[in-house]
């Protein structure tokens, strides 16, 4: 066991508490948070097992925090399911998570502790902080709101199925601008402060956008397999861009 993954275990328990007591949880929402506490430490302590790593450097503090508040999220979008939430209070806590996707990368590069265990913990943050937006917006907006967080996990499964979409692609900043929108677009969509048909074009407007930045870098690795396009760059952290950076910090 890695200290790391305990201390964020021990920091979700102590949030999902205070969140209980703040707005109440109930047996759904718990049950939510606890799966989720107990999944991502598993997780945690096996990615550091295989990278060779013993504790976490000062953005990985930041990630964990912000994956804490994401368990909140989570909790309460299980919560919505079966009752009524504070959506002021889930916005909220989305709102910090969005904004702490800014600090972690900035932290590291002025710290100089990149590394692709990093920049991995990172994108896996943000992309189950979509996947679970995309649920709780689901009910109201329609069901296929779901292919806005699902996209990057059957990207995952496709992988597996097909090794050339494992291939290293360039650096494109649009990734990056197109996975601020997504959180953007669903944390609008959680406040329901628009008029629902604004919601659901910008909604459909974002998946429009996703499905062009993963279509278009599985074009390329398409292309790339006949050996007719150059290598990709990797960065200094020694992690390669790929379809699933679309979901890193901006």
């Amino acid at each position: 066991m890695r200290p790391g993954p305990v201390i964020g275990l021990f920091l979700q328990f102590a949030m999902l508490a205070l969140l209980s007591a703040a707005v109440g949880l109930g047996h759904a929402g718990w049950a939510a948070g606890i799966a989720y506490a107990v999944g991502s430490c598993a997780l945690l302590t096996r990615a550091m097992h295989t990278a060779g790593l013993v504790a976490f450097g000062p953005a990985d503090l930041v990630t964990q925090t912000r994956a804490a508040l994401v368990g909140c999220v989570t909790a309460l979008t299980a919560v919505s399911f079966t009752g009524d939430v504070p959506v002021p209070v889930l916005v909220g806590i989305t709102v910090v998570a969005l904004v702490l996707d800014a600090v972690d990368g900035k932290v590291a590069r002025c710290t100089a502790t990149a590394s692709a265990f990093g920049a991995r913990f990172d994108m896996e943050v943000d992309a189950f902080l979509i996947l679970v937006l995309s649920c709780y917006a689901a009910p109201s907006a329609g069901w296929w709101v779901l292919a806005i967080g699902a996209m990057r996990y059957v990207y995952v499964v496709a992988t597996w199925l097909l090794p050339w979409l494992r291939g290293q692609l360039f650096t494109r900043y649009w990734r990056k601008v197109v996975a601020a929108i997504q959180g953007i677009v669903l944390v609008t969509a959680a406040a329901d402060v628009l008029p629902r048909p604004l919601v659901a074009v910008a909604l459909a407007g974002a998946l429009a956008l996703l499905t062009e930045s993963f279509g278009r870098d599985v074009v390329y690795l398409w292309r790339r397999r006949a050996g007719v396009l150059p290598q990709a760059r990797v960065d200094v952290a020694g992690a390669a861009e790929g379809p699933e950076a679309l979901v890193q910090k901006l």
